[in-house]
């Protein structure tokens, strides 16, 4: 394999999007399938290098020039990174595939009447700005350097920003502008954590921060990493963006800003858990309290709501929750269930996200209370649906059952000697049962009871397959995944439990 490997998976997308902008005239309403194609060949690649992973290379790294004194262009991909790649790269390529007749309908309604020419601009637009949402979250998979990680979270946030301004839904601008704030207000605290570390190492460079460890300064160090991280991962009181920017964005991009916010528990595992296991002890009460308050809060938040979309969005909240219940357990089957339940929720999102896109697609209605017998018209968008509901819900065989089950076994393993551990995971499964409230009670108003007469007419059937059969793909991904878990499990132990048994 090309030793440069990782280096392409990371910027094809750029190089792509380049390609895209120089010839959108070109390629018009080409550009979806060149976009889709690119990420293809990087889902190709991901997958080889999870291979010779897989054969027992331990880890593949590659190194390049440096950007500036201490700052070097450096990618490692090992089984817990690589997972993450993998799983969010395939995302990008269903949502690219799903975004080719979405996007159109959406430029029809947002800039009806444009001429054709601006038309392909806004059209072109959408896949050259789209493909630095997999650049990104490669890079901030791959990258071995806290400035790397900065520069490609703070690509995510940009790429949102304009994504919404151009694509959104109500008071695009506004929310566009809300969403930059809050990218910024997190990415301040990761630059300060990272000069931080710079100060007492020398380094940016992420295998150096165990240096840190019994440092006076390192609790304040986590500190200010976890106040920029809780943000982007909306922990509760740090949410209150999510419900508008969620709710607000284009739906064809709902489950990439589900990655946005979750790949920040990833990086808590690989920047500060397991560099600084023992000093990151005493903050996990305190993240078990916040995360079972932000699940019961985002639920009951959830519950709440009418549009259908905003239910989609709030449930997040609650989602993210999970994962953060097991980093906060602080144990090595909870840290890595955590991590399983990441790559489940951000699966299950797209499904439940995408097919509530495909409602408001179709009717062009948000209100649940508007909806009903709607699974007589699109029997396909209603299965979608209840399989995305069973995803969040963690009904088997989809892999966030699995995930689940590892989760909550690494908190009760921790609750055996810590009574906080013990009542949060008990109220932790418990609160599984408001996610399957939520979801299916939404199901049930949407797709069953009486077809509402506004309803009833021939434009009110299932959207082209081009959208529905990418978000098959991925159910049946997730059912794959959860009846062998393993194929996850086998990658990210090594990584998780073999450095956590050396501390």
């Amino acid at each position: 394999m090309n030793s440069a490997v990782l280096l392409q998976i990371v910027f094809i997308p750029a190089l792509v999007s380049l390609f895209i902008f120089l010839f959108r005239y070109q390629l018009g309403k080409k550009a979806g399938w060149v976009a889709a194609a690119s990420l293809v060949y990087t889902t190709v690649l991901l997958l080889l290098t999870g291979f010779r992973l897989y054969q027992g290379t331990p880890r593949i790294y590659e190194e390049y020039l440096l950007i500036a004194p201490n700052i070097k262009l450096g990618l490692l991909a090992d089984g817990l990174s690589i997972a993450v790649a993998l799983i969010s790269n395939i995302l990008c390529l269903v949502l690219s595939l799903f975004s080719i007749k979405y996007i159109d309908h959406r430029i029809e309604l947002i800039y009806e009447g444009v001429e054709p020419k601006r038309e392909i601009s806004y059209y072109t637009r959408f896949f050259y700005l789209f493909l630095y949402f997999p650049m990104g979250f490669m890079g901030v998979s791959l990258s071995t350097n806290l400035i790397g990680m900065y520069f490609f979270l703070e690509t995510l946030t940009i790429t949102l920003y304009f994504l919404m301004a151009y694509f959104g839904y109500i008071e695009r601008v506004k929310i566009a502008m809300m969403c930059l704030l809050w990218g910024i207000f997190s990415a301040v605290f990761f630059l300060a954590g990272s000069l931080m570390v710079y100060s007492q190492t020398g380094s940016f460079e992420i295998s150096q921060i165990a240096t840190l460890a019994g440092n006076p300064l390192t609790f304040w160090i986590i500190t200010v990493f976890l106040i920029g991280l809780f943000a982007k991962l909306a922990v509760f009181p740090f949410h209150v963006w999510m419900p508008w920017v969620h709710a607000e964005h284009p739906t064809c991009i709902a489950g990439l800003l589900a990655v946005y916010a979750n790949i920040a528990a990833y990086i808590i595992v690989r920047a500060l858990i397991l560099p600084l296991y023992n000093d990151f002890q005493v903050f996990g009460p305190t993240i078990l309290v916040l995360a079972l308050v932000t699940m019961i809060y985002g639920s009951l938040l959830t519950m709440a709501q009418t549009d259908i979309k905003r239910v989609a969005a709030c449930s997040t909240i609650s989602q993210i929750a999970y994962s953060m219940l097991g980093i906060g357990a602080l144990t090595a089957v909870s840290i890595e269930g955590g991590m399983f339940f990441f790559l489940s929720h951000i699966m299950g999102k797209t499904i439940f996200f995408s097919t509530a896109g495909i409602v408001v697609y179709v009717t062009h209605i948000r209100n649940i209370d508007n909806l009903g017998g709607l699974a007589a018209r699109m029997p396909i968008t209603a299965l979608l649906f209840l399989s995305g509901a069973m995803m969040l819900s963690g009904f088997p065989p989809f892999s966030s059952f699995a995930a689940e089950w590892i989760l909550f076994t690494g908190i009760f393993e921790r609750g055996a000697t810590d009574t906080l551990a013990l009542v949060v995971g008990i109220v932790g499964v418990m609160a599984i049962l408001l996610t399957v409230g939520y979801t299916f009670l939404a199901a049930k108003k949407i797709f069953y009871g009486p077809l509402h007469a506004s309803l009833d007419n021939d434009h009110v059937k299932d959207p082209p397959l081009v959208m529905s059969l990418p978000l098959i793909f991925l159910v049946l991904l997730s059912a794959a995944i959860g009846l062998y878990p393993r194929i996850v499990m086998d990658l990210m132990q090594p990584v998780i439990s073999g450095t956590l048994a050396l501390m």
